[in-house]
């Protein structure tokens, strides 16, 4: 049985078709620019549209089949296993009924949120919360909690949520909107490519919600969005559904106005295969599997050519609290394409208005492939990488920015593009500041492998910098760039804080690099310090300091024993001569945080000078049973810092007991129960993990007062 993955969002091909000889790839597969003169780009009409989509569905296509000429590789010099060289990425409360939640005067005086990188700008997670009331994901269901006085926290009411829910939002006038992955059966191949087998039949895909093992949202095709009314705690309401093609990215909060990001693959029409069936007879045969591939390309071609608009691009559908379906079809007017090469996809910034449930979303799509997202309270930005066919020497890394302007509650409106050096580590390399925005990015560049001239791919090597940009004429143009930096490390951390900036890269110790950005022509490197390790988030406290999260690593290269993860303060008080003013190492070399990759889970609290982070580690204890299980632990650790004093420990909220109950195999990919989140409010402390919720009070964490537990999630 022959198989093979084709199609998925975000495919980068390393190969090309050959010509006549071994003069290079034919016609239209040879490597693209990068275009520099960026721009998006309406269609003119829905035929447009789809002859584009049909023409980028056929060079991707063509492309995959070329490679498998006969001699493809030996006439480049090139081999199908060889290693291109390039980096690596890098007490129980009861559940009750009736009752609102408490006035906000009965709330807290101070109490944590989501970790929100622009404030104003709020950031979906699986856990929202108000100072009175706790709202948590796990499995299928939402748990909605009254937290406040700490000491009654009860699991007030739940709700079933239609597919496999992945974050939400909360605003002010106590409505819910939680995104979740569901499955609606969309036509042609599944969403993320698929599996082919045998004759081209696409696999079935499997419903996850009644198989015998949890696949979660990888068998999704579509984003629903349901608004919940949760002005009775113990009695979530639902008040609209929308069912929008496509998988959910990232969503944003400002007021009212909520924006989704959703990426989407091209769904083949079925019999498009990316090989040929190769028998014993094609092997010996070079003209006859020629003669197969052209027939192949040429059978793809027409399945391509013959497939619809609709097919294409599905409708979504809204169904309003009365259960009333409104269908939600694709407006051609909606959509950009990119006069850069594109890979293949599509992603959509989807607007609604809580304030205005009756008006369909708003919607701009791209053709291209998913990237970084980052919003302030005025605009949203989408990047993308530059795709290259194939690797070699002379190329460059290079991200595509859009623009899109914000401030109209329930659409997107494009703004501009722009072309910068090197690709970002993730949003918090992106930042707008007065209008101007200032991207980290690394460059990695490849370069001739002189040493050995088979190499035809070369080697490379990596610089970092900072770039600003700012709208001209209709575009997003550079203003100016730093001097590079730190050649041969990447950046593993960024975060932009008024007119200064603050980058961290790695090899072997952790370069942190200050930069004053208060003339955007001419943002320069001010101060540099190099400690062991390096830190994976920057958390501004004041106006001089900044608390990271990361890991420290043994500067001399050893691999045991010497990696844990760490706690730094560091002061940016003389940008020029910044210092780590203290650490604080946690756990083994075992031990890990949510926290070290997701900001979500960094929880600083201003107001008591605290930060919590989730920790797991585990304690070798046999590899059978429960002897196994036993060896986990997971908590939720608690730091009190002190500018002057230091980061110093508090204690810990152990889940562990919760961990070890909810053994294997009734885990899932998406039911973990270890901590992941916290909320803190006065001097209480609340972990948060797929199990349950346990609060303990500051001072005498080791002694929890109230504990909720959710439904065991068994094969979702």
């Amino acid at each position: 049985m022959h198989w093979t993955r084709f199609g998925g969002v975000g495919l980068t091909l390393l190969a090309v078709g050959c010509g006549d000889g071994d003069k290079g790839p034919p016609d239209g597969l040879a490597n693209e620019p990068v275009q520099q003169a960026l721009r998006l780009e309406e269609f003119a009409a829905c035929e447009d549209l789809e002859q584009y989509i049909e023409d980028t569905a056929s060079k991707h296509m063509r492309t995959s089949l070329e490679q498998q000429r006969p001699g493809f590789w030996d006439r480049f010099g090139r081999n199908r296993g060889v290693d291109m060289g390039s980096p690596p990425p890098m007490a129980e409360g009861d559940a009750s009924s009736g009752g609102g939640s408490p006035s906000p005067s009965q709330g807290p005086k101070d109490s944590t949120g989501t970790n929100n990188q622009v404030e104003g700008v709020h950031e979906s997670d699986f856990v929202q919360n108000d100072g009175t009331r706790i709202f948590v994901l796990s499995g299928k269901r939402l748990y909605a909690h009254r937290s406040w006085p700490a000491e009654q926290l009860t699991l007030a009411g739940s709700l079933e949520v239609e597919g496999w829910p992945r974050e939400m939002l909360l605003d002010e006038h106590q409505r819910l909107v939680i995104i979740s992955q569901v499955r609606l059966g969309l036509p042609g191949r599944p969403a993320g490519g698929g599996i082919y087998v045998g004759d081209g039949a696409p696999m079935p895909m499997i419903d996850c919600s009644g198989s015998g093992f949890g696949c979660g949202y990888y068998a999704a095709d579509s984003t629903k969005v349901t608004t919940v009314d949760v002005s009775d705690v113990a009695n979530p309401t639902v008040v609209d559904q929308v069912y929008l093609p496509g998988l959910f990215t990232q969503a944003r909060r400002v007021d009212s106005s909520v924006r989704l990001v959703l990426s989407d693959a091209f769904r083949w029409p079925a019999g498009v295969r990316s090989w040929v069936n190769y028998t014993e007879e094609l092997y010996k045969d070079e003209d006859k599997l020629d003669d197969a591939i052209d027939a192949q390309i040429a059978h793809n071609e027409k399945l391509i050519r013959a497939n619809t608009l609709d097919q294409w691009l599905p409708a979504g559908r809204r169904v309003d609290a009365a259960g009333v379906t409104t269908a939600l079809p694709v407006s051609c007017g909606d959509f950009y394409r990119s006069n850069a090469p594109s890979a293949l996809g599509f992603v959509t910034v989807a607007s609604m208005d809580l304030d205005a449930q009756a008006a369909a979303p708003g919607r701009t799509s791209l053709v291209a492939e998913p990237g970084t997202v980052y919003a302030s309270k005025d605009s949203l930005y989408l990047t993308h990488s530059h795709s290259w066919w194939w690797p070699e020497p002379g190329q460059k890394d290079f991200t595509y920015v859009h623009k899109f302007d914000t401030r109209q509650p329930g659409r997107a409106v494009y703004a501009g593009s722009g072309t910068v050096e090197g690709v970002p580590v993730n949003q918090f390399a992106l930042d707008e500041h007065e209008g101007v925005l200032r991207l980290a990015t690394t460059v990695t560049t490849r370069l001739p492998e002189e040493k050995n001239q088979d190499w035809w791919w070369g080697r490379t090597t990596t610089a970092s910098r900072v770039t600003t940009m700012g709208m001209k004429d209709g575009r997003l143009k550079e203003l100016g760039r730093s001097a590079d930096l730190a050649e041969g490390e990447r950046i593993y951390s960024a975060r932009f804080v008024g007119t200064r900036g603050y980058i961290v890269t790695f090899l072997q110790v952790d370069p942190l690099f200050t930069f004053d950005l208060s003339d955007p022509a001419n943002p320069r490197k001010v101060g540099e310090l190099k400690v062991p390790g390096f830190s994976t988030y920057l958390h501004p406290v004041g106006d001089h300091h900044l608390l990271t999260m990361g890991v420290h690593v043994d500067p001399n290269g050893g691999c045991c024993g010497e990696r844990s993860l760490k706690l730094s303060l560091f002061d940016v008080s003389d940008m020029a001569n910044p210092k780590e003013a203290f650490t604080q190492l946690v756990g083994t070399a075992y031990g890990w945080s949510e926290a070290v990759y997701e900001h979500k889970a960094f929880n600083y609290f201003p107001a008591k000078g605290l930060v919590a982070i989730p920790f797991t580690d585990y304690t070798p204890r046999g590899y059978s049973g429960n002897d196994y299980w036993s060896g986990f632990r997971t908590e939720l650790r608690v730091f009190r810092v002190d500018l002057a004093a230091g980061i110093s420990p508090v204690g810990a909220v152990s889940m562990t007991d919760m961990y070890q109950q909810a053994q294997t195999p009734d885990w899932s990919w998406y039911y973990t129960p270890d901590v992941r989140r916290s909320v803190m409010a006065d001097d209480y402390v609340y972990a948060i993990s797929d199990a349950g919720v346990r609060v303990a009070k500051l001072g005498n964490l080791q002694a929890p007062l109230v504990t909720t537990r959710f439904t065991k999630v068994v094969n979702p």
